[in-house]
């Protein structure tokens, strides 16, 4: 009986257990995201979850567009139909990296486990070797070496067996690490294919916002000095608040003077005067009740009412997207003001019917002008790089409501 088929089969285990995935710092980055693979397995549940709700509403907007009658409407429901595309592709990013995340925590555990067998392993077959090496021919010249060569060949009998258990064990270890390198090259193909889709899908969003600026430019006279006076109002406002504060009050006179009767012609006969009633905005009537989207895909890391830095209290909701993430509208509305604001970068406040205003913060971009009517889920802006935070805030009637309590 010689060792040297166990050797062999000890020697290919062994080299079984060298090399991991071709993309191991990728998988390192992915890893060290998320603090454990409970974590990991939630955000990939709720990137699934965005992408299939991108998906619907990217299904809806693309219907509308194509219902769409006039060439404004049409416009502005292709690009928020892009939009929703593009947070659908941003979700699909996600979710591959969090599939990788786990993948890579796999890897670390099945690392630990084989490193420990592998030492017993190493030893075993070092001494395997040299007793191969040494030919049954000199045990002649040397006393008593036949019997312990012919001892020890007994003992081995004995042995294989066992080791051969244990090394088909440390296999199938091998074959799970195989299952799990397939895994990782797959959320790897994923994540390319949706970075590629996302890359086509900003560069139709770029093409559409170009013709819309073009269209929009006989209105620009008007936007610029309503744009003006939202700066202005910025300047005196001392925070935020304040400045949410007067552009509620701003779009209250506005949206008063709107409902207010038109002038009536004189009638023909006197007596017949009948008052013009205000009528009700279509919006209001058709919408009792006001639904909102996230307005960026991402993970939440501070809910509403949260405290912060000195206790104060969260007034919105915080969002952590991807890099260079699609923000859109959270719904119909009128933007009142959109620019950089001091401490919050780029923001943008949108009016909503129902006394409601959104707040979104963390910008790069803004992509919108004031005065500006955006269809549900429309592009408004860029976030940042680099763990940028999205702030999403909801107001009615001028007091913060949890955004939650009015999402889809």
């Amino acid at each position: 009986m010689t060792p040297r088929p166990l050797f062999a089969v000890i020697a290919i285990v062994l080299l079984a257990l060298g090399g991991w995935l071709a993309s191991d710092a990728i998988a390192q980055r992915a890893s060290e995201t998320y603090t454990d693979a409970g974590e990991a397995q939630r955000a990939l549940a709720k990137a699934q979850a965005d992408g299939r709700a991108a998906a619907a509403r990217a299904e809806k907007l693309e219907q509308r567009a194509r219902d769409a009658r006039a060439v404004a409407d049409k416009s502005a429901q292709e690009a928020a139909a892009i939009a929703a595309r593009i947070q659908q592709d941003e979700a699909g990013i996600a979710a591959a990296q969090a599939r990788i995340a786990i993948v890579g925590k796999q890897r670390a555990a099945l690392d630990a486990r084989l490193a420990v067998r592998r030492g017993p392993l190493v030893r075993l077959t070092g001494a395997l070797q040299k007793m191969a090496m040494r030919p049954l021919a000199l045990s002649i010249f040397k006393p008593g070496s036949l019997r312990e060569t012919v001892y020890l060949r007994a003992v081995l009998e004995t042995t294989i067996p066992e080791v051969r258990k244990r090394t088909a064990a440390l296999r199938g270890e091998i074959a799970r690490r195989d299952r799990i390198v397939a895994e990782a090259a797959q959320a790897l193909a994923a994540l390319k294919k949706s970075e590629a889709a996302l890359s086509n899908r900003r560069r139709q969003l770029a093409a559409v916002e170009s013709r819309q600026r073009l269209a929009s430019r006989k209105a620009s006279g008007d936007a610029a000095r309503e744009a003006e006076r939202a700066l202005a109002l910025a300047e005196q406002a001392r925070d935020l608040d304040a400045l949410v504060g007067q552009l509620d009050a701003a779009g209250m006179l506005r949206r008063q003077l709107a409902a207010l009767p038109g002038p009536v012609l004189r009638p023909a006969r006197g007596g017949a005067v009948k008052v013009a009633e205000p009528a009700a905005r279509s919006s209001d009537a058709a919408n009792p009740q006001m639904r909102f989207q996230l307005p960026v895909v991402g993970r939440t890391v501070s809910g509403f009412g949260e405290a912060g830095v000195g206790g104060v209290r969260a007034t919105g909701i915080s969002l952590a997207p991807v890099d260079r993430a699609q923000v859109v509208a959270p719904a119909e509305g009128r933007v009142a003001f959109a620019g950089p604001y001091r401490g919050f970068d780029r923001i943008v406040i949108i009016e909503h019917p129902n006394g409601f205003t959104s707040v979104v913060t963390g910008l790069v971009r803004a992509d919108v002008a004031v005065g500006d009517e955006l269809v549900a889920g429309a592009p408004i802006g860029i976030a940042g790089t680099g763990q940028a935070i999205v702030t999403f805030e909801l107001r009615r009637q001028g007091e913060a409501v949890n955004p939650l309590d009015y999402v889809r």
